[in-house]
């Protein structure tokens, strides 16, 4: 298989973000979005389509649309009407869909904005094509047996919840750049309230349009990927459909212009319908909806209350406290966890040790246990309690890792953690010093290595003495005496 760097095609992607909105009721009625009530309890005429029913919009939901508009360097139109998306399929009650389209007419809410990409050498400007509003459709159910479904069920509760969708230009060139990208407009979303945006929730819903070409030629045939739930399924969904279409072409054969959806067991993508055009849904203005109307006024008072974005966020960390651009991108990656690092800060002004073990040690832990920030039972006076200990030298490098992870899965403070198992570091000097000799007189080979000029043979003999301690002992004492006894 040829490698991505030195394929002779270029990879084109953009994407289509379903981003589900906060509000108390749905899009177009006056149906609770609560998550988690039993199916079909949250339903009504209007979100059910029944004959004679009326939509209103709901007004919250085209005031986060602008919201997001104007924080997207968007063009907000003073007048934009949804429309009628018109196809077939059980989860849809009315078999249309109210959303908005891009006619020159009677455009969408928002057109022709952008989101800068930070990047480790400049940044990218990704271009926004447009921010429209519409409803969501309600949720299949599939009953399985043997591994084959036997019927289907469908709760509309989710049917009628408002969505917004922001649509990318095709500017995205690597499943690497699609990954940041969405890591950055989620913590865009959340910092200025919009969303919850979280991809395994359903809050958050990617579509990627895929294909290749050689560069500087026209766009080639694109396949869309559907089905992907989390940032790490998108990347891993997009570096497959790349190299399939890679392959087909290095074989002379066509893409076929697709729906595609991701299995996340598998790790491939399968067909799964051909791809529609525009003029297959039969788009027409909703009839029974008057037009949005957005004046200039609304759009310069959402300015001017919006609070500090993500990107200004990180240039400031930046700036003022020295963090480099990869651990300010991965701090400012979330508002959870801008907040977070913040609030550490207050008890502990050291940025770049809170930078390194919430990006780090903590991050770590999250993602091998697949959880959210906000999930973990502690507060950041934890992590500026742990740290402190660290930096005082009451606990050692390790025995701090192993407090940290206790704490993540108990909310302990690390005090008392440190209290209750004895972990305080060693750094008396007679102590240690009884330790080392008996480390030394029981490695006779290393120690003969070292003394041989084999530098390497040192840490293993510090290693030792840390083991001998259980990581309690001060590892910057303990070298010291080690190469005081080996005569260094």
């Amino acid at each position: 298989m040829t490698s991505p760097e030195s394929s002779p095609y270029e990879t084109v992607i953009g994407l289509e973000i379903h981003v589900q909105l906060l509000t108390v009721s749905k899009m177009f009625c006056g149906c609770s979005v609560a998550f988690g009530a039993a199916p079909n309890t949250q339903v009504c005429p209007v979100c059910l389509g029944l004959p004679g029913s009326l939509p209103v919009i709901n007004r919250a939901a085209v005031e986060l649309g602008v919201r997001t508009a104007v924080a997207l360097r968007c063009e907000v139109h003073a007048a934009s009407q949804f429309h009628r998306k018109n196809y077939y399929y059980p989860d849809l009650p009315k078999n249309y869909q109210i959303s908005q389209y891009e006619y020159m007419v009677h455009p969408p809410l928002a057109t022709r904005g952008a989101l800068e990409l930070a990047m480790d050498d400049a940044p990218r400007r990704i271009g926004i094509h447009r921010v429209h509003l519409e409803e969501d459709t309600g949720k299949l159910v599939h009953a399985e047996r043997d591994g084959r479904v036997v019927h289907s069920l469908i709760d509309y509760n989710r049917s009628g919840v408002p969505l917004m969708e922001i649509v990318t230009e095709p500017d995205l060139r690597s499943p690497q750049e699609a990954h940041l990208f969405l890591g950055q407009l989620r913590a865009l979303l959340q910092a200025i309230g919009v969303s919850s945006g979280r991809l395994e929730e359903g809050t958050l819903r990617v579509d990627a349009n895929v294909s290749l070409r050689r560069p500087g030629a026209e766009l080639g045939i694109r396949t869309e990927v559907k089905n992907m739930n989390s940032l790490r399924s998108v990347e891993r969904a997009l570096a497959f459909e790349r190299d399939r279409q890679r392959e087909l072409l290095d074989r002379n054969q066509p893409v076929i212009q697709e729906t595609r959806h991701w299995d996340d067991r598998r790790e491939v993508t399968f067909a799964s319908r051909s791809k529609e055009e525009a003029q297959d849904y039969r788009y027409f203005p909703e009839p029974d909806l008057v037009p949005v109307a957005v004046i200039p006024a609304q759009v310069e008072a959402t300015r001017a209350s919006l609070p500090e974005l993500p990107d200004a966020k990180r240039r400031r960390y930046e700036r003022r406290h020295g963090l480099t651009a990869t651990d300010a991108a991965l701090v400012t990656s979330s508002a959870v966890m801008a907040r977070f690092f913040e609030e550490t800060l207050e008890a502990f002004p050291n940025p770049k040790m809170v930078s390194s073990w919430l990006t780090g040690e903590v991050v770590a832990y999250l993602h091998a246990r697949g959880k959210e920030l906000e999930e973990l039972p502690i507060t950041p006076s934890h992590l500026a309690e742990l740290l402190q200990l660290l930096d005082r030298g009451t606990i050692s490098g390790r025995t701090a890792k192993d407090v940290l992870v206790e704490m993540l899965e108990t909310g302990v403070r690390p005090q008392a953690i440190v209290q209750s198992r004895g972990l305080v570091q060693i750094s008396d000097l007679a102590a240690l010093t009884q330790v080392v000799q008996e480390v030394l007189s029981v490695h006779p080979g290393p120690v003969a290595d070292y003394r041989a000029g084999k530098a390497q043979a040192l840490r293993f003999l510090v290693g030792q003495v840390m083991a001998k301690t259980q990581g309690r002992a001060n590892p910057e004492l303990a070298t010291k005496l080690l190469k005081e006894r080996l005569g260094a």
